[in-house]
């Protein structure tokens, strides 16, 4: 059972107790400031996986559009509307956007469909889960060869 302190009182500070609460024994004294201590910790970990998450997801992004942009400019140049050959232009435009061109293929009979596999590496914690790879088809227009 709890019993009252036996401290000298503080005339300015009326019924404040010199010693503190901690000096009658109560074993709950500075619980709360750890409990807080352990919950702002916790709040700054899940911010950092939340913003790796968000990394990894931007990454991925930028990885399926520098496909869809080099898949693009590869098809115009398989159909004669730019000069030069298409998967050296779809691995040109690919790293002007920051990846790397890993695979690049003219699939129809026609040669004018191309499909496009692009990456981007993911640096520090995000390294194990491998590049973000980007894929994307292009080709003309519906009924146009």
């Amino acid at each position: 059972m709890w019993a009252p302190s036996h401290h000298s009182v503080d005339p300015d500070l009326s019924g404040f107790v010199l010693g503190g609460p901690a000096a009658d024994g109560h074993p709950d004294e500075g619980s709360g400031t750890v409990h807080g201590m352990s919950i702002a910790v916790l709040m700054c970990a899940l911010l950092i996986v939340i913003l790796l998450l968000g990394q990894a997801g931007i990454s991925m992004h930028r990885a399926a559009k520098a496909a869809d942009l080099a898949a693009l400019a590869a098809a115009d140049t398989a159909r004669g509307l730019a000069s030069g050959v298409p998967c050296d232009v779809a691995r040109a435009v690919a790293a002007e956007n920051g990846a790397v061109m890993d695979h690049c293929e003219l699939v129809t009979r026609e040669q004018t469909t191309v499909d496009v596999r692009t990456s981007i590496a993911l640096f520090g914690p995000l390294e194990p889960l491998g590049p973000a790879v980007g894929v994307s088809r292009a080709g003309p227009p519906p009924g146009e060869p």
